[in-house]
Formats: structure tokens, C-alpha cells, sequence
């Protein structure tokens, strides 16, 4: 999708496979604020990608200090963070565990954003509650996305709720219930796809 029209238009790619870029996490977990955001705003796709593992690696091991600092660089820089894997690989291991304790009225308003991207920082920081066994962030940012024009966001939806469904099936079932009438097809389909048959094409067909 980097090429013309695609959502992630322009991005430049190394060929750099992710393990090796796992691999020099350790080597480089050091760096400072200034050259991680440097290394975050390369033209470089796997640049990005490494600036972010570190950071998550720096987080993991932060101070409170060292966590906020983190958090506010990530919110300053997310029209870097301008790709699917860029996003999922750092936004619950940052975002969504810094606010775990604290109040979740950013993930709302990343939620209602302009940029797809901040859309998407916004439903999977909540993977990171769902892990837990708390979904209330999760469906609540569910329901703001719903009528998201963006296939990127409607697969994260879908992926939340499929999530909640293997953790408590009777909590997805009671929110697709209600929503699924409303739902892009590609959320339902993501959300459903561990159902048994029968019950998949009940949603699928509409028919309850």
C-alpha cells in the first residue's frame, strides 16, 4: 500500500526483516530522547519501526519519569507512527499501558481524530486492557469507530472484539448484537471469524 493512493503512499522500505530489527533493541536500548525521535523521523520505514521497539523497550524498564517522557514523545510524533505495524507493535506497549491507571479521555479523543493513524493508536492502546479481562475502553472506542470510512480501522475494530470474544464471548456477543446492523462488513467478519458456523451466518445474514 505505499504506492500511489495506497494509505501508507510514499513510505520507503529498506527490506530489513523484523527479527533483525528485534535483534538490535539490545544493542541500541541506550539511545537518547533526541536521536530516537531523529531515528522516528527518517524517511525509512524500518527506522521508524526500530525507534519505536526501543522505545517500548525504554518504557518497559522507565521510571515514572521516564514513562511520561516516552508517552508525550509518542502523541508528539504520531504522523511518524504512519503504519499498521508501526502502530500495533508500540501502541498498547506505550500508550495503552501508561494510561492503565490513569484516565482514558486521550484514547477518546485520538478516536475522533483526523488522522487514521491516531484512529488506530486509539483501538489498539486497548488491546492492552483487553489482555486484562477489561473491555469497557475497548467497546466504547468500538462504538466511536463504527462509522469509520477507513478498511484499516474497521479491521482493528473487528480484531478488539474477536479478542474480547475468546477472553468473554457473552460480552461480544452483547455488543455485536446490538451493533452489527451497524457495523462494516469487514469489522463483522474479523469479530465473528471464531464463531461457530451456524452462528456466523446468523450475524452475516442478519437473522435473530
Amino acid at each position: 500500500q505505499a504506492g500511489p493512493g495506497g494509505y501508507a503512499a510514499g513510505d520507503r522500505f529498506l527490506g530489513i526483516r523484523v527479527p533483525t530489527l528485534r535483534k538490535l533493541v539490545s544493542s541500541c536500548v541506550a539511545m537518547a530522547p533526541s536521536q530516537l525521535q531523529r531515528l522516528l523521523h527518517s524517511p525509512w520505514h524500518e527506522a521508524r519501526l526500530l525507534a519505536l521497539l526501543i522505545l517500548v523497550r525504554q518504557f518497559r524498564h522507565g521510571d515514572v519519569a521516564r514513562r511520561r517522557a516516552i508517552y508525550d514523545l509518542y502523541l508528539d510524533n504520531t504522523r511518524y507512527i504512519n503504519n499498521w505495524d508501526l502502530v500495533d507493535s508500540s501502541a498498547p506497549y506505550i500508550v495503552g499501558e501508561f494510561l492503565t491507571s490513569r484516565s482514558h479521555a486521550p484514547l477518546r479523543r485520538l478516536a475522533r481524530s483526523a488522522s487514521l493513524w491516531e484512529r488506530r493508536i486509539a483501538i489498539m492502546a486497548t488491546f492492552r486492557y483487553v489482555r486484562q479481562g477489561e473491555f469497557t475502553t475497548t467497546l466504547g472506542i468500538a462504538r466511536e469507530l463504527l462509522g469509520d470510512p477507513e478498511p484499516l480501522i474497521h479491521k482493528a475494530v473487528g480484531w478488539m472484539l474477536r479478542e474480547i470474544a475468546k477472553r468473554d464471548a457473552q460480552v461480544a456477543v452483547a455488543f455485536l448484537k446490538r451493533y452489527y446492523a451497524e457495523m462494516p462488513r469487514t469489522s463483522l467478519r474479523y469479530a465473528i471469524e471464531r464463531f461457530a458456523p451456524p452462528l456466523r451466518q446468523c450475524y452475516l445474514r442478519g437473522q435473530f
